[in-house]
């Protein structure tokens, strides 16, 4: 099975645009289960037309911990709050003991190192749920979703891909299909190591080429094969140019250029891929999705 993953460093550039058609073309010349990465914002789901009843199961996760105090184990030295580096622990003067902010606490754990009377502990905390859907286009797919006010993306994430492996064995699929979230955080490192092959999206702006290049080097450092697409390239045909320029420099491969169209957007407010709303586009989308498996085998 290959592992295919989609990233952005910017985000709104069509990265779950171009993902929904990607697996709606691939899965009709083969098996294949996608996976929407993007655990703080899921939305490939909306993008192939799922709905919360499509899903036949939601199951909770636990993949972080939060900090606990054991009550009349407390000392008072206040170690606790000068060592926590995301302020999550301030010092109740009245009762004499530290108070746990748990929408602060990262569960990292080092209270627990500097407390000399052993008065705190790490508790594990329901922080997710991963649901499995089935799509009108006959293949799955696994959305994880980080719970209000919690932290652990990148964990969660692993714990999608993991559940999509499993369904991919199921399924015999020959491709497992990654929407990662965007930029370079901890869910898109998650999201990118172990792929096969990388698709970068980008439009012809500033902003998306400054965060395309960093999500590049993100890619270079796992050593894994990527290209390129670039979205609304008609927009901007001179920074078009330039990306072009950069790719070549680079000798990124560019495996396809999308244009500009209302009908994108018509698209998304009916949650249908661009290839089944408007059978024009699939040309374009072939193309991309030929480059990408040219390229891995």
């Amino acid at each position: 099975m290959k592992k295919i993953t989609i990233v952005s460093g910017k985000g709104g550039v069509g990265k779950s645009m171009l993902a929904s058609s990607l697996a709606v073309l691939m899965a009709r010349g083969g098996k294949i289960v996608a996976v929407d990465c993007d655990v703080d914002a899921p939305n490939l789901g909306l993008s192939l037309g799922l709905k919360d009843a499509d899903y036949d199961a939601w199951k909770e996760i636990t993949t972080n911990e939060k900090a606990e105090l054991i009550e009349g184990k407390c000392i008072g030295c206040k170690k606790c709050v000068k060592v926590c580096a995301f302020d999550a622990i301030q010092w109740e003067n009245k009762k004499n003991k530290p108070l746990i902010d748990r929408m602060f606490c990262e569960g990292c754990g080092a209270c627990l190192l500097v407390c000399p009377a052993n008065a705190l502990r790490l508790k594990e905390v329901k922080n997710a749920k991963i649901g499995t859907g089935k799509t009108r286009y006959g293949f799955p797919m696994i959305s994880g979703q980080l719970s209000m006010g919690e932290s652990g993306s990148g964990k969660i994430v692993f714990v999608a891909k993991k559940r999509a492996e499993e369904m991919a064995v199921k399924e015999k699929a020959e491709i497992m299909l990654i929407d990662a979230a965007a930029g370079i955080g901890c869910p898109v490192i998650a999201s990118i190591t172990g792929s096969d092959f990388v698709v970068a999206v980008t439009e012809p702006t500033p902003s998306a080429f400054s965060d395309l290049d960093r999500v590049l080097k993100v890619v270079e450092h796992f050593r894994i094969p990527y290209g390129l697409v670039i979205n609304k390239h008609d927009l901007n045909k001179g920074f078009t140019e330039k990306v072009e320029s950069f790719a070549a420099k680079k000798h990124i491969p560019v495996l396809g250029k999308i244009p500009y169209n209302r009908k994108f957007v018509d698209a998304t407010v009916k949650m249908t891929p661009i290839v089944e709303y408007d059978s024009g586009f699939e040309g374009i989308f072939a193309g991309i999705a030929e480059r990408i498996t040219a390229f891995m085998t």
